[in-house]
């Protein structure tokens, strides 16, 4: 998985970008087919902005977070992908096969 922070308008600090680069290691253990991530972190005025793109296999998945700190901003963000991670592998599972396997033995 290739991870590329940006900033808008703030300094990507180098513990910032390991901070994201931890919390974005939680997802590529639930969903391995994570190809790359774009994550922006940006300031405007007292809100604190991250947002990210993965490009996974079948599709983007696009999230963003607010918050006035930036690091539970960044868990907001890690939080809501995880959810649409995980919803994602459950849609690409073929759910099909699985029962009609087990309607055969059945039979």
């Amino acid at each position: 998985m290739q991870l590329t922070v940006t900033g808008l308008h703030i300094d990507v600090t180098p513990s910032m970008k390991s901070y994201v680069e931890k919390k974005f290691e939680r997802i590529s253990r639930h969903f391995d087919s994570v190809l790359d991530v774009h994550c922006v972190l940006s300031v405007e005025k007292l809100s604190h902005k991250a947002e990210a793109t993965l490009r996974v296999s079948g599709g983007n998945i696009h999230a963003d977070a607010n918050d006035s700190d930036m690091y539970a901003a960044i868990d907001s963000l890690t939080d809501k992908l995880d959810r649409c991670v995980k919803k994602h592998k459950e849609k690409r599972t073929d759910h099909h096969a699985a029962e009609a396997q087990r309607g055969r033995v059945a039979l």
